[in-house]
């Protein structure tokens, strides 16, 4: 899958410096998966919450973060929306994010 931005992640682990092994493992095995459908993704990631509008939410660092991404699987596309701490998220409406 391309992802983008790299650079979201990278600027919210150097705020929140916990996050980054997470992140980074997070976006290595998104880099090399190949999604065709929430099913591909629910596969690997079991606490994923597929949402409507395309959108997916993972739980970063035992739930203390939330990453929310729009995944286009026809072209193979993973936009990063959101990431911010739980409470943060409970803040957005994740089918508009």
């Amino acid at each position: 899958m391309r992802i983008i931005s790299r650079r979201t992640l990278r600027e919210f682990w150097e705020k929140h410096p916990d996050a980054a092994v997470p992140l980074q493992t997070w976006y290595a095995d998104v880099a090399r998966a190949d999604w065709k459908s929430p099913a591909d993704i629910k596969a690997i990631y079991h606490n994923a919450s597929i949402v409507a509008n395309n959108r997916v939410v993972f739980n970063i660092k035992g739930n203390r973060y939330r990453l929310v991404v729009v995944v286009i699987y026809q072209h193979a596309v993973v936009y990063i929306r959101f990431v911010e701490t739980h409470k943060e998220y409970e803040r957005i409406d994740v089918t508009r994010i």
